[in-house]
């Protein structure tokens, strides 16, 4: 028995039945199957994204505020780690995968345009009428075509569950065309139901702590917003840490942010055993049958959480400077894109050869988008610089 099965055997012996289970994975449905001794089929997919080119730009991607704003606000790859340890600790609490958990959230958002949201927002209006653009189907053509560390073929040959987990991750704000291979089950795995729920989770989070330390808000704000699950957290803090009202608003922030965390954390662990139960979920078959999720929060406790990402987005989103950040985003993509358009001997030379075997403007606009949501900010203000300011030097900054 070599490594690889003895970690299979570990996950049949430790997680619960309706568990994602690694020697009973679909299988890589691309480009089939590939030996590995040493590590389970998760595990691999895991690495792969993590030593993924994609993987490695999101540090240079703006989550909220501009790379450029600041060095400590969180960046796709800081909200991306969030992510994957919010689901770990959801996962190993719920004896579910942790390994798909961790392999799902590293993707979830390699396919995010530079520039924040208004990047994605931009890229799909100048393709609405050539399939648009959604950032979790980008992620998804990343890992199976985009990525090219392979000499037998394009992408990373990722196993079903993992592609399954990318292309159904849905939350408030993301709602993809599931493609049709993917749509052969009603519920997708409880490790997917896991990153869907982390997300939004490990985003108001950490966009609440961004924007105390940036003094877009105030304590005196959280309290006067009368929540009662910020309440409830509030009332935890104090009594955990004694002196919590009289402490700065960085320590607050950070004791605020470590508790709420805790608290939901803690919520949708309880409810998803309670809908376990309930649901009377025996097998990975039964979680699959379900219309509705599983993993869950408490509704009362989920209208309260909606409604602090609603306050969030009003006080911290709308003001002027994140408008400001949001417009050059759009000005930065959607003047690129017309240029290279026009001029398409600009792009590099993978995407030129690309853009010369495309057979229509459809695919040769995906190809533009493609090139362009690939960047990290700081490249695409760099080339923007280039294209459009006469002193700007190009001969060492463009890159093929």
């Amino acid at each position: 028995m070599n490594i690889k099965e003895q970690l299979e055997n570990i996950e049949e012996t430790t997680l619960a039945p309706y568990a994602s289970k690694s020697a009973q994975s679909l299988g890589r449905t691309l480009h089939g199957d590939e030996r590995d001794e040493f590590r389970t089929t998760f595990q691999r997919d895991r690495d792969r994204i993590l030593y993924s080119k994609a993987f490695k730009g999101l540090q240079y991607k703006t989550q909220v505020f501009l790379i450029t704003e600041g060095d400590f606000y969180r960046t796709r790859l800081t909200h991306t780690l969030e992510v994957s340890q919010h689901a770990r600790t959801l996962a190993r609490a719920l004896r579910l995968n942790e390994d798909l958990c961790e392999a799902i959230a590293y993707a979830h958002d390699l396919g995010h345009a530079p520039l924040g949201h208004m990047g994605e927002a931009t890229l799909n209006e100048l393709m609405k009428k050539d399939g648009g653009f959604e950032h979790n189907l980008q992620s998804l053509r990343i890992v199976d075509l985009l990525e090219k560390p392979y000499k037998a073929y394009d992408g990373l040959n990722l196993c079903f569950e993992t592609r399954e987990g990318i292309a159904r991750h849905t939350t408030i704000y993301d709602f993809p065309t599931i493609p049709e291979e993917f749509t052969k089950y009603p519920s997708p795995t409880l490790e997917t139901q896991i990153v869907n729920i982390a997300d939004p989770l490990a985003y108001c989070a950490h966009d609440l702590e961004d924007a105390l330390n940036a003094g877009y808000l105030s304590m005196k704000d959280i309290l006067d917003m009368r929540n009662p699950l910020v309440d409830r957290v509030l009332n935890k803090c104090r009594e955990y840490y004694p002196g919590f009202a009289g402490a700065d608003t960085i320590i607050q922030a950070r004791l605020l942010v470590r508790t709420l965390i805790e608290e939901t954390n803690i919520m949708v662990i309880e409810q998803t055993l309670k809908n376990l139960r309930h649901l009377k979920i025996k097998t990975l078959q039964d979680v699959r049958k379900e219309k509705f999720p599983v993993v869950t929060a408490p509704k009362r406790d989920w209208e309260n959480f909606n409604k602090l990402k609603k306050f969030l987005f009003e006080n911290v989103y709308k003001r002027p400077q994140v408008s400001i950040m949001n417009e050059k985003g759009r000005l930065i993509i959607s003047r690129m894109f017309y240029h290279l358009e026009e001029n398409p001997n600009m792009l590099p030379g993978a995407f030129k050869f690309r853009y010369g075997q495309a057979t229509d403007k459809k695919a040769r606009r995906r190809i533009i988008t493609d090139y362009l949501s690939g960047m990290t900010d700081r490249y695409a203000m760099d080339l923007y610089q280039m294209m459009f300011e006469p002193y700007e030097k190009v001969m060492f900054g463009f890159r093929e």
